[in-house]
């Protein structure tokens, strides 16, 4: 099935699955019961689920890089140490560092992909995971929606914010940081920008919630925000943002890419969009290899 096959309606109860406590047994119940365009709504809801195996395009075993979980303390956080996926190049380093924020789901193997794309890209990347305090990823994405949400949000914040911390003053890091997100990460990299000032030198969010509009005169980095174009949730917030930043001389681009959807990037589910997912991508790299170097 393709992305076209599915029926709008579909797609809008997708949405409110993924950011919600909705249950899989639910979502397909309500699909199953949608009169749809073009098939069976349950069809089109199971197509949608997430193929993480499918969607792996590094291996953790690829030549290319040195993958491993590490911990990090986290004094203020919702635990004491928490838990990440580094990866780093092959290679004596050190390496221009790249922060990997995930979804509002936990480190699940998407995420995981992604930062090993962004070490075969050059770059020493460290995903955490929020989960750690309650066990970590627990292997599927609707546990791990519900266990996000008993978090302190306001602390896996900070979580994410000592993770940039260790990541800058590692060993194998130049120091240089960049950051990145998806989703919930996508606004946890605003919330970045703005704590981190200075000490953050870029900043590629992917839909994500846009930070109080009165931090954002704090911004130093530079700053690629990302927005799907049917995004109606995210992207009421762009205007105050865009006119924030522009207030405060920051170095910032906006793109919104054509005929896509609120995750777009994860290719492993029929929301990926590959021709705008790859440009998005390459432009971050690209603000990367720019302020980082």
């Amino acid at each position: 099935m393709k992305e076209s096959d599915i029926d709008p309606k579909i797609f809008e109860l997708y949405d409110v699955y993924c950011h919600s406590a909705m249950q899989r047994r639910e979502f397909l119940r309500r699909a199953a019961a949608l009169t749809v365009v073009g098939g069976s709504g349950l069809a089109m809801a199971q197509a949608l689920l997430p193929q993480y195996a499918q969607a792996q395009t590094i291996s953790f075993t690829d030549k290319r890089i040195k993958a491993r979980y590490v911990t990090y303390p986290s004094p203020g956080g919702n635990a004491a140490e928490m838990r990440g996926y580094l990866v780093q190049p092959a290679g004596e380093g050190p390496f221009p560092s790249v922060l990997i924020v995930h979804e509002n789901r936990g480190l699940n193997p998407y995420i995981e992909d992604v930062a090993r794309r962004a070490a075969v890209s050059g770059f020493l990347a460290l995903a955490p995971d929020a989960l750690t305090p309650l066990g970590g990823y627990p292997g599927n994405d609707d546990d791990g929606k519900v266990m996000q949400k008993k978090l302190d949000r306001a602390k896996i914040h900070i979580d994410m914010l000592n993770g940039a911390r260790f990541l800058k003053a590692h060993a194998q890091s130049t120091g240089k940081l960049g950051a990145t997100g998806f989703c919930f990460g996508g606004g946890v990299t605003n919330y970045l920008a703005v704590q981190m000032g200075a000490a953050l030198n870029a900043a590629a969010p992917f839909y994500g919630r846009a930070p109080n509009t009165d931090g954002v005169k704090d911004i130093k980095a530079a700053v690629l925000v990302h927005y799907a174009e049917d995004d109606p949730r995210v992207n009421a917030m762009r205007a105050d943002y865009e006119a924030a930043l522009k207030a405060a001389g920051a170095n910032y681009e906006m793109h919104t890419y054509p005929g896509t959807r609120h995750g777009f990037h994860n290719n492993s589910t029929l929301r990926y969009n590959e021709a705008a997912a790859k440009l998005a991508w390459q432009r971050t790299i690209d603000l990367f290899k720019k302020q980082l170097a």
